[in-house]
């Protein structure tokens, strides 16, 4: 893409011959909430992905990759994770642990793998959208694909809120 640097998420992908496209969005710094990119991409909101860290009491870090209009189930995710009980890291951790920012974090090239679970309806879509690996850039990716580069596995991680409702 003409003028566009690829991130490190993008080289992965590359290196792994995943099949991707590269979709910038104009970034609001005081609204980093899912719907406002999948409004940026044109796109329906259970299309777009967010990536969240969490800490378990048992494991330690694990990702989970959740639908833009839902929430994760604390509880469903420290299960699928192997622990008792889990909650989000503190936003300040994000960036020394994982090398992202908040509104930029993708479930590839962390600075180390941690185990990623993506929720159920990950592989309802030929084509999702998740974070690129920096604010204002969107990875158009097969889900099947980019789940096998990032290692991880379907889950039922999600409450049944739909926060668009």
């Amino acid at each position: 893409m003409a003028g566009e640097k690829k991130t490190n998420a993008a080289r992965i992908l590359d290196r792994a011959k995943v099949t991707y496209r590269l979709v910038p969005y104009m970034v609001d710094e005081n609204n980093l909430a899912a719907d406002h990119v999948a409004e940026q991409l044109g796109e329906p909101i259970e299309r777009v992905f967010k990536t969240l860290v969490l800490r378990g009491d048992r494991n330690g870090l694990f990702v989970c990759v959740i639908a833009g209009n839902r929430e994760v189930d604390l509880k469903k995710a420290a299960k699928v994770s192997g622990n008792k009980k889990a909650e989000m890291i503190h936003q300040k951790e994000l960036l020394p642990l994982t090398g992202y920012i908040r509104g930029g974090c993708t479930a590839i090239g962390m600075k180390k793998h941690f185990p990623t679970f993506f929720s159920s309806e990950f592989c309802d879509y030929d084509r999702v959208y998740v974070s690129a690996g920096q604010r204002g850039l969107q990875l158009e990716v097969p889900p099947v694909e980019f789940m096998k580069v990032a290692q991880g596995e379907l889950a039922d991680l999600t409450t049944d809120n739909d926060l668009t409702e």
